[in-house]
């Protein structure tokens, strides 16, 4: 086997991601509907892509969770839904985005209580032990992350009551939803200022219900 030359030394600043630079990318740049490179693409459970291919910006995240809210009407489930994220640079911006949705349209969350990250056992774990001796009122959750991929990368997954990833006929209907919700120029997409959702209203409103639970303990 032969030893990368970089082995023991600094990443050269070429293969460093400019997060500053990503970040304003995924809330600045537009996907094109009519590009199909740049549509919502659900792989195994979730949606991956990067701020700067126009593949992972603040459209897709939108699209996707109002996609998750109309899912969540139809199949009427109505329990919690556990929201978690990981380290990588667009996780967070994608839980902003994905909160001012939940909560504009009166979703049940549950988000980690000191805004820590939360592995996708940890969320699966959470939707398994809320539902357990359930029948009705189930929760479900989104875990955002890529996984694997690499650092310029985001990912969006969505988890049903069973915990695990979606099957893929659920997954293609969020799909040509969120697509189809692009393509409107995201006119329907319910939303709220993400500082409501956090902040002392959201304690008031009957409308806005974000919890905080102790991933951690999970």
């Amino acid at each position: 086997m032969s030893i990368s030359p970089l082995a023991g030394k600094p990443a050269p600043a070429s293969m460093l991601v400019d997060v500053p630079k990503l970040v304003t990318a995924y809330y600045t740049e537009q996907p094109d509907p009519a590009v199909a490179a740049e549509r919502v693409s659900f792989g195994t459970s979730g949606h991956r892509g990067s701020a700067f291919a126009h593949t992972f910006n603040e459209g897709h995240i939108l699209a996707i969770t109002q996609a998750i809210c109309l899912h969540r009407q139809a199949q009427q489930i109505t329990g919690p839904l556990f929201v978690g994220m990981d380290t990588h640079a667009l996780s967070q911006p994608a839980f902003v985005s994905a909160l001012e949705v939940l909560a504009a349209n009166g979703v049940d969350v549950m988000i980690d209580r000191d805004d820590g990250y939360t592995p996708t056992p940890v969320i699966s774990h959470a939707i398994l032990g809320y539902n357990r001796g359930r029948t009705s009122g189930q929760a479900d959750g989104i875990v955002i992350t890529p996984s694997h991929n690499p650092p310029e990368d985001g990912g969006f997954k969505y988890n049903p009551p069973h915990g695990g990833p979606a099957k893929s006929s659920v997954t293609a209907w969020i799909d040509q939803t969120a697509n189809a919700l692009l393509a409107d120029g995201l006119r329907t997409v319910r939303l709220i200022a993400y500082a409501r959702a956090r902040g002392p209203r959201a304690r008031t409103d009957s409308t806005i219900s974000v919890h905080m639970w102790t991933a951690s303990a999970a």
